[in-house]
């Protein structure tokens, strides 16, 4: 079996791979980047303009998405909670007013 923290560490390895190839060619995980601070704030990706990412890889997510959401830095930012379980996929989790800010810049373009 392996470790949880080897598994969260891989997951945010994965995720910033995924993201580099369809979104932000500078997308790394904080930890490789040195960025302690982000990573001391629950941000686990850096090189993603206007959004911070938390990777979550776990089958009982504790705490909860709101708790995670409410912990992310306050900023122009929005936060996004990346979970993944086992055989299931990943979801994107966000602050409603956040989706709709989303949603209202691809219904613009």
């Amino acid at each position: 079996m392996i470790n949880a923290k080897r598994k969260g560490n891989r997951f945010e390895q994965d995720a910033a791979f995924m993201l580099r190839q369809a979104l932000w060619p500078e997308c790394f995980t904080s930890r490789f980047m040195g960025s302690l601070w982000q990573d001391h704030l629950g941000v686990d990706l850096t090189g993603t303009p206007g959004y911070n990412f938390q990777c979550k890889h776990s089958e009982r997510l504790s705490p909860g998405l709101h708790e995670i959401l409410a912990g992310m830095p306050k900023g122009k930012n929005i936060n996004v909670v990346l979970h993944k379980r086992n055989n299931k996929g990943i979801i994107a989790a966000m602050n409603f007013e956040d989706f709709i800010k989303i949603i209202k810049r691809v219904s613009d373009d």
